[in-house]
């Protein structure tokens, strides 16, 4: 996680249909060696590769931990990476803070908890 004393600001911005993201300034690591998805240019404002490579990557470099990234960039997309101005966007390292607060770590998919549910029955 980032050093709390630090206060990050993510910024991303368009020129024509390319998408830049910086971190105060400083262009943001895509981490494509750790997440690997298709066409998955940095992108914004709806649920999709695009929007997924820069939830994990901006978690990835909130967090300090591919690991725990991996566990909760989905929800980060949906729940703020989808959400966020087609032109542009500012979001301050606490406001990630908040977000991540405010949301449940589940270490398993929505089928295996169905799975345990199916089974705690029988």
């Amino acid at each position: 996680m980032v050093n709390r004393a630090q206060i990050c600001t993510y910024n991303g911005k368009r020129d024509g249909n390319k998408c830049y993201v910086d971190v105060d300034g400083v262009p943001l690591d895509s981490r494509s060696e750790v997440l690997s998805v298709p066409f998955g240019e940095f992108e914004w404002g709806y649920k999709g590769t695009g929007p997924s490579r820069l939830a994990f990557a901006i978690l990835a470099h909130h967090m300090g931990d591919d690991g725990r990234a991996l566990c909760l960039y989905r929800s980060f997309c949906d729940g703020v990476v989808s959400e966020l101005p087609e032109d542009g966007w500012s979001i301050s390292t606490e406001a990630i803070e908040g977000y991540l607060e405010r949301t449940v770590d589940v270490p398993m998919t929505l089928d295996e908890l169905l799975q345990i549910a199916r089974d705690s029955r029988r």
